[in-house]
Protein backbone atom coordinates (compact mmCIF):
# COMPACT_ATOMS: atom_id res chain seq x y z
CA UNK A 1 0.00 0.00 0.00
CA UNK A 2 1.31 3.46 -0.89
CA UNK A 3 1.91 5.77 2.07
CA UNK A 4 -0.61 8.62 2.18
CA UNK A 5 2.23 10.98 3.08
CA UNK A 6 5.92 10.30 2.64
CA UNK A 7 8.37 12.74 4.24
CA UNK A 8 12.01 12.42 3.22
CA UNK A 9 14.75 14.42 4.92
CA UNK A 10 12.57 17.36 5.99
CA UNK A 11 14.34 20.24 7.73
CA UNK A 12 12.75 23.60 8.56
CA UNK A 13 14.20 26.64 10.33
CA UNK A 14 12.93 30.08 11.35
CA UNK A 15 15.45 32.92 11.59
CA UNK A 16 18.29 30.40 11.51
CA UNK A 17 16.82 28.44 14.40
CA UNK A 18 16.22 24.79 13.51
CA UNK A 19 12.62 23.74 14.17
CA UNK A 20 12.62 20.38 12.40
CA UNK A 21 15.75 18.44 11.52
CA UNK A 22 16.10 15.67 8.94
CA UNK A 23 12.69 14.04 9.44
CA UNK A 24 11.93 10.81 7.55
CA UNK A 25 8.40 9.54 8.03
CA UNK A 26 5.78 7.49 6.18
CA UNK A 27 2.12 7.99 7.13
CA UNK A 28 -0.12 5.06 6.25
CA UNK A 29 -3.77 5.49 5.24
CA UNK A 30 -6.59 4.14 7.38
CA UNK A 31 -5.13 5.27 10.71
CA UNK A 32 -5.55 7.99 13.31
CA UNK A 33 -2.07 9.29 14.17
CA UNK A 34 -1.23 11.22 17.32
CA UNK A 35 1.51 13.80 16.82
CA UNK A 36 3.09 14.01 20.26
CA UNK A 37 5.81 16.22 21.70
CA UNK A 38 6.48 19.17 24.01
CA UNK A 39 5.75 22.82 23.22
CA UNK A 40 8.14 24.07 20.56
CA UNK A 41 8.83 20.56 19.29
CA UNK A 42 7.81 21.45 15.72
CA UNK A 43 4.42 19.74 15.58
CA UNK A 44 2.54 22.68 14.02
CA UNK A 45 5.51 23.37 11.76
CA UNK A 46 5.31 19.79 10.53
CA UNK A 47 1.70 20.41 9.48
CA UNK A 48 2.58 23.71 7.80
CA UNK A 49 5.40 22.03 5.89
CA UNK A 50 3.04 19.27 4.74
CA UNK A 51 0.60 21.95 3.54
CA UNK A 52 3.32 24.00 1.85
CA UNK A 53 2.69 26.97 4.17
CA UNK A 54 6.35 27.17 5.22
CA UNK A 55 9.42 26.71 3.10
CA UNK A 56 11.60 23.74 3.93
CA UNK A 57 15.37 24.02 3.99
CA UNK A 58 15.69 20.48 2.70
CA UNK A 59 13.47 17.50 2.03
CA UNK A 60 10.67 16.17 -0.12
CA UNK A 61 7.03 15.53 0.83
CA UNK A 62 4.91 13.28 -1.38
CA UNK A 63 1.22 12.38 -1.27
CA UNK A 64 0.44 8.90 -2.57
CA UNK A 65 3.80 9.17 -4.38
CA UNK A 66 2.71 12.42 -6.10
CA UNK A 67 3.24 16.14 -5.59
CA UNK A 68 1.12 18.29 -3.28
CA UNK A 69 -0.55 20.11 -6.19
CA UNK A 70 -2.02 16.83 -7.42
CA UNK A 71 -3.80 16.19 -4.11
CA UNK A 72 -4.39 19.69 -2.73
CA UNK A 73 -8.17 19.43 -2.57
CA UNK A 74 -7.93 16.06 -0.82
CA UNK A 75 -6.16 17.54 2.21
CA UNK A 76 -8.28 19.15 4.95
CA UNK A 77 -6.74 21.29 7.67
CA UNK A 78 -8.22 22.17 11.07
CA UNK A 79 -6.00 24.94 12.53
CA UNK A 80 -5.46 25.92 16.14
CA UNK A 81 -8.24 28.16 17.46
CA UNK A 82 -5.71 30.90 18.25
CA UNK A 83 -4.93 31.21 14.53
CA UNK A 84 -8.49 32.30 13.67
CA UNK A 85 -9.96 35.81 13.41
CA UNK A 86 -13.18 35.27 15.36
CA UNK A 87 -14.47 38.75 14.43
CA UNK A 88 -14.68 37.73 10.78
CA UNK A 89 -18.26 38.43 9.58
CA UNK A 90 -19.22 34.88 8.63
CA UNK A 91 -21.80 32.42 9.86
CA UNK A 92 -21.19 28.81 10.84
CA UNK A 93 -22.82 27.68 7.59
CA UNK A 94 -20.53 30.00 5.57
CA UNK A 95 -17.44 28.47 7.15
CA UNK A 96 -18.56 24.86 6.71
CA UNK A 97 -19.50 25.55 3.09
CA UNK A 98 -15.88 26.61 2.46
CA UNK A 99 -15.10 22.91 2.42
CA UNK A 100 -16.62 22.79 -1.07
CA UNK A 101 -14.45 25.57 -2.54
CA UNK A 102 -11.51 23.33 -3.53
CA UNK A 103 -13.86 21.60 -5.99
CA UNK A 104 -14.97 24.84 -7.65
CA UNK A 105 -13.54 26.53 -10.69
CA UNK A 106 -12.96 30.27 -10.65
CA UNK A 107 -16.31 32.11 -10.18
CA UNK A 108 -18.25 28.82 -10.19
CA UNK A 109 -21.18 29.23 -7.78
CA UNK A 110 -22.07 27.07 -4.80
CA UNK A 111 -24.98 24.80 -5.73
CA UNK A 112 -27.72 22.86 -3.97
CA UNK A 113 -25.60 19.70 -3.66
CA UNK A 114 -22.85 21.70 -1.94
CA UNK A 115 -25.34 23.14 0.54
CA UNK A 116 -26.73 19.69 1.26
CA UNK A 117 -23.23 18.36 2.00
CA UNK A 118 -22.63 21.28 4.36
CA UNK A 119 -25.88 20.58 6.22
CA UNK A 120 -25.02 16.88 6.48
CA UNK A 121 -21.65 17.79 8.01
CA UNK A 122 -23.31 20.14 10.50
CA UNK A 123 -25.77 17.44 11.46
CA UNK A 124 -23.00 14.88 11.96
CA UNK A 125 -21.34 17.25 14.46
CA UNK A 126 -24.68 18.09 16.09
CA UNK A 127 -24.50 21.84 15.39
CA UNK A 128 -27.09 22.30 12.65
CA UNK A 129 -29.02 24.58 15.02
CA UNK A 130 -26.04 26.98 15.02
CA UNK A 131 -25.78 27.38 11.25
CA UNK A 132 -26.80 31.06 11.25
CA UNK A 133 -24.63 32.11 14.21
CA UNK A 134 -21.67 34.44 13.68
CA UNK A 135 -18.50 32.44 14.38
CA UNK A 136 -17.38 34.71 17.23
CA UNK A 137 -20.55 33.89 19.19
CA UNK A 138 -19.63 30.21 19.55
CA UNK A 139 -18.10 28.46 22.53
CA UNK A 140 -14.71 26.79 22.15
CA UNK A 141 -16.27 23.38 21.65
CA UNK A 142 -18.73 24.71 19.07
CA UNK A 143 -15.90 26.39 17.17
CA UNK A 144 -13.98 23.13 16.96
CA UNK A 145 -17.06 21.25 15.81
CA UNK A 146 -17.58 23.86 13.10
CA UNK A 147 -14.08 23.45 11.68
CA UNK A 148 -14.31 19.68 11.75
CA UNK A 149 -17.65 19.97 9.94
CA UNK A 150 -15.88 22.05 7.29
CA UNK A 151 -13.24 19.32 6.93
CA UNK A 152 -15.97 16.67 6.57
CA UNK A 153 -17.75 18.83 3.98
CA UNK A 154 -14.53 18.81 1.95
CA UNK A 155 -14.68 15.00 1.73
CA UNK A 156 -10.91 14.83 1.97
CA UNK A 157 -8.61 11.82 2.06
CA UNK A 158 -6.11 13.36 4.51
CA UNK A 159 -7.06 15.33 7.63
CA UNK A 160 -4.61 17.43 9.64
CA UNK A 161 -6.01 18.59 13.00
CA UNK A 162 -3.88 20.89 15.14
CA UNK A 163 -4.90 20.53 18.80
CA UNK A 164 -8.62 19.94 18.12
CA UNK A 165 -9.39 19.12 21.78
CA UNK A 166 -8.09 22.34 23.34
CA UNK A 167 -10.89 24.22 25.09
CA UNK A 168 -13.61 21.66 24.39
CA UNK A 169 -15.79 19.74 26.83
CA UNK A 170 -15.52 15.97 27.22
CA UNK A 171 -18.72 15.36 25.23
CA UNK A 172 -17.32 17.26 22.24
CA UNK A 173 -13.96 15.52 22.57
CA UNK A 174 -15.60 12.09 22.53
CA UNK A 175 -17.75 13.11 19.56
CA UNK A 176 -14.72 14.28 17.60
CA UNK A 177 -12.58 11.21 18.26
CA UNK A 178 -15.51 8.94 17.32
CA UNK A 179 -15.83 10.72 13.98
CA UNK A 180 -12.08 10.50 13.37
CA UNK A 181 -12.07 6.77 14.03
CA UNK A 182 -15.00 6.30 11.66
CA UNK A 183 -13.09 8.18 8.95
CA UNK A 184 -10.06 5.94 9.49
CA UNK A 185 -12.26 2.87 9.01
CA UNK A 186 -13.20 4.36 5.62
CA UNK A 187 -9.51 4.44 4.66
CA UNK A 188 -8.92 8.11 5.44
CA UNK A 189 -5.65 9.36 6.96
CA UNK A 190 -5.81 11.49 10.10
CA UNK A 191 -3.01 13.32 11.90
CA UNK A 192 -3.82 14.96 15.24
CA UNK A 193 -1.53 17.20 17.30
CA UNK A 194 -2.34 16.21 20.87
CA UNK A 195 -1.09 17.14 24.36
CA UNK A 196 -3.00 14.95 26.83
CA UNK A 197 -0.74 11.93 27.25
CA UNK A 198 -3.34 10.11 29.37
CA UNK A 199 -5.63 9.57 26.34
CA UNK A 200 -3.03 8.71 23.70
CA UNK A 201 -3.44 4.94 23.97
CA UNK A 202 -7.21 5.20 23.77
CA UNK A 203 -7.38 7.67 20.87
CA UNK A 204 -4.65 6.78 18.39
CA UNK A 205 -3.79 3.79 16.22
CA UNK A 206 -0.27 5.11 15.68
CA UNK A 207 1.89 7.82 17.20
CA UNK A 208 4.66 10.10 16.01
CA UNK A 209 6.88 11.42 18.81
CA UNK A 210 8.92 14.46 17.82
CA UNK A 211 11.11 17.08 19.43
CA UNK A 212 12.68 18.93 16.49
CA UNK A 213 13.74 15.54 15.21
CA UNK A 214 11.77 12.32 14.87
CA UNK A 215 12.08 10.40 18.13
CA UNK A 216 9.89 7.41 17.26
CA UNK A 217 6.92 6.46 15.09
CA UNK A 218 4.74 3.37 14.84
CA UNK A 219 1.87 1.47 16.45
CA UNK A 220 0.79 3.14 19.66
CA UNK A 221 1.14 -0.02 21.76
CA UNK A 222 4.79 -0.55 20.84
CA UNK A 223 5.89 3.05 20.32
CA UNK A 224 4.26 5.05 23.09
CA UNK A 225 6.65 3.80 25.76
CA UNK A 226 8.21 5.44 28.81
CA UNK A 227 11.57 5.34 27.08
CA UNK A 228 10.35 7.12 23.94
CA UNK A 229 8.31 9.63 25.97
CA UNK A 230 11.42 10.46 27.97
CA UNK A 231 13.43 10.97 24.79
CA UNK A 232 10.75 13.28 23.37
CA UNK A 233 10.15 15.39 26.47
CA UNK A 234 13.65 15.32 28.02
CA UNK A 235 13.65 17.77 30.94
CA UNK A 236 9.88 18.27 30.72
CA UNK A 237 9.15 14.66 31.69
CA UNK A 238 8.96 15.14 35.50
CA UNK A 239 5.92 17.43 35.20
CA UNK A 240 3.96 14.85 33.22
CA UNK A 241 1.73 12.12 34.58
CA UNK A 242 3.26 8.67 34.41
CA UNK A 243 1.78 6.54 31.62
CA UNK A 244 0.55 3.16 32.79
Amino acid sequence: MKPAISIKGLSVSYDRKVVLANVYLDIEPGNVYGIIGPNGAGKSTLFKAILGLVEANTGVIEFFNDDFKDHRKQIAYVPQRDDIDWDFPATVFDIVLMGRYPYKKLLEPINKADREKAMQALQKLGIENLKDRQVGELSGGQQQRMFIARALCQEASIYLLDEPFVGVDITTEEKIISILKDLAKQGKTLLVVHHDLSTVREYFDKVVLINQRLVAAGDTENTFTEENIAKAYTSQLPILHKIS
